[in-house]
């Protein structure tokens, strides 16, 4: 946890220790972030949470009040371990997340779109975009909680739950890698026209995030962009138990 600590002051020295959700995220560097996305499909978020934060979160796992549903994966074919889907109202840290991520990504989500042709805009704010989400009958939230043990894993997939899709997602690790597990690698695969797929391994840390894109991006060719399709999953556990918090902005049916 030392070290994490220090990771969080080394990146804004002026800051305090342990400023608000949006502040925290407006201090993060969205320039290379942006750059990031733009040329992997994937940037990481260092230090989004602090460890005691992290530690809340996850203890949620075991009251059902917070959830509306369960999945275990292995029942069908994603893979190994479980998830619960959080229920309205969402605990009050993803609940202020969401919005304050959303803003920062906004930006990459319509240029994306522009440059494949995609005829869709999103709002300003992620409150007028959930409206258009429930409008449609996408009306359950998405963020989830993931719980994962030894030999458990989760198979390359989107997230992809109506008509209305946010072209980039979070996912938030809450456990420490070396400490809590071993394994459980965050992975992304890039499907490309007329090639072989690109494998992406993102190392995290607890508290760190991955935003990521959800279904597709463009990549500058030769001859203009073009549109690549993406999928993401978990490698196996070697020992111990991860706990991932995901942050999607569209809502599902």
């Amino acid at each position: 946890m030392g070290q994490i600590q220090s990771h969080d002051s080394n990146s804004q020295n002026h800051r305090p220790h342990h400023p608000g959700i949006p502040a925290r995220v407006d201090a993060l560097g969205w320039e290379q972030i942006t750059a990031d996305l733009d040329a992997q499909g994937c940037a990481v978020l260092s230090g989004l949470l602090t460890p005691q934060e992290c530690d809340a979160v996850a203890a949620l796992y075991p009251d059902d009040s917070q959830f509306r549903s369960t999945v275990v994966m292995g029942r069908h074919g994603f893979g190994r371990g479980e998830y619960k889907y959080f229920s309205y109202p969402l605990p009050g840290l993803i609940a202020e997340l969401r919005p304050v991520l959303y803003a920062h990504l906004i930006a990459t989500a319509n240029r994306w779109n522009q440059t494949m042709g995609i005829d869709i805009s999103y709002p300003a704010s992620h409150a007028a975009f959930l409206k258009r989400c429930h409008a449609a009958g996408q009306t359950r939230p998405t963020p989830l909680l993931l719980q994962y043990g030894e030999g458990d894993y989760n198979c390359l997939h989107q997230d992809l739950y109506g008509e209305h899709v946010f072209p980039i997602q979070v996912a938030i690790l809450l456990s420490q890698p070396g400490r809590d597990f071993t394994g459980g690698e965050f992975v992304l695969t890039e499907q490309r026209p007329r090639m072989q797929s690109r494998p992406e391994v993102v190392p995290l840390t607890q508290g760190d995030a991955v935003a990521f894109a959800v279904h597709h991006r463009p990549v500058q060719g030769t001859r203009g962009p073009y549109r690549v399709n993406l999928r993401h999953g978990v490698s196996r556990i070697r020992s111990g138990h991860r706990h991932t918090v995901g942050v999607i902005f569209h809502d599902a049916k």
